[in-house]
């Protein structure tokens, strides 16, 4: 499979600024890969609860995550002021599979992956169709692979 290019920011509906913090990196002096997870998470969820889609004690509907992935160009270092961009690939009846880049000074991501969320009862985490209010607000982070380039 050959090695995907990294995607520029206009790829990606919802820009988000990230402070790294020194506990951030690693022995190496640069971000510790594990951490660009921490960074889609946050990109993620507070998009959900800026939109009033998720109250993290009392939503009755939460996604969990069934699966990631990462690609990484660059290295990303503290102090760096980071952009993660934001973007949604697929829209299922009860998973969304969000996409998430993360950018340092230039337009190329320095990283890209995916979260695929599958949304459940919070009491019995039985899979539930997606709220359509949830539907409504990520109609227009939904990117296709063409249209993002």
């Amino acid at each position: 499979m050959p090695r995907p290019s990294p995607h520029p920011r206009s790829a990606y509906a919802v820009l988000r600024e990230i402070t790294t913090r020194w506990a951030d990196n690693d022995a190496y002096g640069h971000v510790n890969n594990a951490t660009y997870y921490s960074y889609f998470d946050t990109v993620v969820n507070t998009w959900l609860i800026e939109q009033g889609l998720l109250d993290i004690e009392k939503s009755p509907v939460i996604g969990l995550v069934v699966e990631t992935g990462c690609q990484y160009f660059a290295p990303l270092s503290y102090p760096e002021l980071v952009t993660g961009g934001l973007r949604v690939a697929q829209v299922g009846r009860s998973s969304v599979r969000y996409e998430i880049a993360l950018f340092g000074k230039g337009d190329s991501a320095a990283a890209q992956g995916h979260f695929v969320h599958v949304y459940v009862d919070r009491v019995t985490r039985k899979p539930v169709s997606l709220p359509e209010a949830m539907r409504t607000a990520l109609a227009p982070l939904v990117r296709t692979e063409e249209a993002a380039s």
